[in-house]
């Protein structure tokens, strides 16, 4: 009997810490060996000349979630994994929805019913919109003790912002419970008065959705957002963060020895606020919350990268089609801003634009290219065997072109969605083959995994989502 079922060989492999030359050996879905000339038992792959690195890890992706009005985002759990895997990422974190008046419970249940055709292995955040007794007490013990160790909250938008109180409640309880919190982190009210004001003035094209979230707008909420989870001594991810004057506030609250983590994405790295200003609706195709901000905001956002303020680049999939009835132009083409569903599509993207705006334009060290897309997200999220190449840990591999240049289209994603905002970009680097737990689920850009073939990844108590101990006056307000 053969010693491992799989072994990839002549590549160079790659961890956060770490580049070797060394084969891979893959026994029961785990890597069962790292050394150089391992025996071609089982099926060989041939790595040579590629870099073998783990399997991406995506924290931030809404896939078939389920919206207050009863529609369903467009990438169902079978297309988004083969976005997915077509990108090199093979673990994902999405998000279970609660609506305001409503318990919990049926539409996790729901939910859960839907991940079962995932291809992708998967975890789940918990939104709270609604932290009433019933849900705090009760509800969200169990959601905890199901395996879901990660809730989410907006501190935006009409259906699901919580106010300070409401939020307060959430991280009382995550920290009673174990659990990490990640926030959007926009001020309501600001762009509420922001949006009128505009309006009345006439100005209605979705260039003014960057007017009516300025980057002022997303430093006031992430202050808040870290000084009520400094009150209560809870853990927090900021998701999605914009803008370096934003990324400030993370890197002040992380200079005090707080646990707050930063989170940004391709588009706050390559997009703009000026790609909204096209003819027409064209710039729906664009609008994303927050905003992007402008050219010269890149390259500061490299900058707090290199420095570890932001530790785990996520794609926030949140895919609108540009045409149909859940689309863009849901309701028309001729509203205002303030009514088009403002998302972007991002799955496959998010790999290949890191890696070439990172590692091949010499921003970042390939290793920091591991640690930001899979080692990071996997360690802050407390996904065991995920997001490394070790022994013991699940055989999630990529293997990466670092030389192939690729000019994206919409057809390379994969997804459900009917455009991609990065239409003609050209990448360096790109991912040949995927491989989850030791199956072959992506070569050469055809997908070959199953409908439900991936896995729920269920969290247990693990040190990032610890909180310090820390409390004003020693009282703790959670207890």
């Amino acid at each position: 009997m053969a010693e491992f079922d799989l072994v990839v060989r002549g590549g160079t492999v790659v961890t956060a810490t770490d580049t070797m030359r060394a084969d891979v050996g893959i026994r029961a879905g785990k890597v069962a060996a790292l050394a150089d000339n391992l025996p071609p038992e089982g099926r060989v792959i041939d790595a040579g000349g590629l870099l073998v690195l783990p399997g991406g890890v995506d924290t931030h992706c809404h896939i078939e979630q389920l919206e207050p009005n009863g529609t369903v985002h467009e990438d169902s759990f079978v297309t988004a994994s083969a976005s997915a895997f077509a990108g090199g990422t093979t673990s994902v974190i999405c998000f279970a929805s609660q609506f305001k008046g409503r318990p919990i419970g049926p539409t996790l249940d729901d939910y859960r019913r839907r991940a079962r055709a995932s291809m992708l292995d998967y975890a789940l955040h918990q939104i709270i919109t609604d932290p009433t007794d019933e849900v705090v007490e009760k509800e969200l013990p169990a959601v905890v003790a199901s395996g879901i160790r990660s809730f989410k909250v907006f501190m935006t938008y009409d259906p699901l912002h919580v106010d300070d109180r409401q939020m307060l409640r959430v991280l009382a309880a995550a920290k009673r419970l174990g659990a990490m919190v990640a926030v959007h982190c926009e001020n309501y009210a600001a762009i509420g008065f922001m949006t009128e004001a505009l309006l009345r003035a006439g100005l209605t094209a979705p260039k003014y959705h960057a007017w009516s979230r300025p980057p002022v707008v997303e430093r006031e909420a992430t202050y808040r957002a870290i000084a009520l989870a400094e009150l209560v001594d809870t853990p927090i991810q900021v998701f999605h963060v914009s803008c370096a004057e934003v990324a400030e506030e993370i890197a002040r609250a992380q200079g005090r020895g707080l646990k707050v983590w930063g989170e940004t994405c391709p588009q706050y790295l390559t997009l703009t606020a000026a790609d909204m200003d096209r003819p027409g609706f064209e710039g729906a195709k664009f609008m994303c919350s927050p905003s992007p901000r402008d050219a010269a905001e890149h390259e500061r956002m490299w900058g707090m990268i290199r420095r570890g303020v932001l530790d785990v680049i996520s794609s926030d999939h949140c895919g609108y089609s540009y045409e149909g009835t859940s689309g863009k132009s849901q309701n028309g083409r001729d509203v205002p801003f303030r009514d088009i569903p403002n998302g972007i599509p991002g799955l496959a993207a998010r790999l290949p634009i890191v890696f070439s705006e990172g590692v091949a334009k010499g921003r970042i060290s390939v290793n920091a290219f591991v640690a930001l897309t899979a080692t990071n997200p996997a360690r802050l999220y407390g996904l065991a065997g995920k997001g490394t190449i070790a022994i013991g840990a699940d055989a999630d591999l990529v293997l990466w072109d670092p030389a192939r240049k690729v000019t994206l289209t919409n057809a390379l994603m994969h997804h459900a969605i009917d455009y991609t905002p990065y239409e003609g970009m050209e990448v360096t680097g790109w991912p040949v083959l995927a491989i989850r737990r030791g199956e072959v689920v992506m070569r050469n850009g055809t997908v070959q995994a199953e409908p439900g073939s991936g896995r729920f990844l269920p969290r247990g108590p693990y040190a990032l989502a610890t909180p310090r101990g820390v409390v004003a006056n020693g009282f703790d307000p959670a207890a």
